[in-house]
């Protein structure tokens, strides 16, 4: 199943280490990563793919909401077909 995993908050050193590691954790995998920095604030999309049969989606969507809020980020992750269809015109 393919993920897009957004992340935005004040730029601090760690943040792409902290998600990627989570997802790593998890058997996720990373397909793609694009990531900006504007006026102090980051801004990362990432692509990433896990097996099906593997932890649920729910529950790395509640990890990496967490540790997000513990360091002050919004860190959200759908399921890519849900987030095709939202940001469909």
């Amino acid at each position: 199943m393919k993920l897009v995993v957004t992340t935005v908050g004040k730029d601090r050193v760690g943040i792409i280490a902290m998600v990627s590691n989570l997802l790593a954790d998890n058997n996720v995998n990373i397909l793609n990563v694009n990531q900006n920095i504007m006026d102090g604030f980051f801004n990362m999309v990432m692509i990433a793919e896990m097996p099906d049969d593997g932890v649920k989606l729910a529950e790395i969507q509640k990890s990496l909401r967490e540790k997000g809020a513990e360091l002050g980020l919004d860190i959200k992750v759908q399921h890519q077909d849900i987030f095709n269809v939202m940001h469909t015109v």
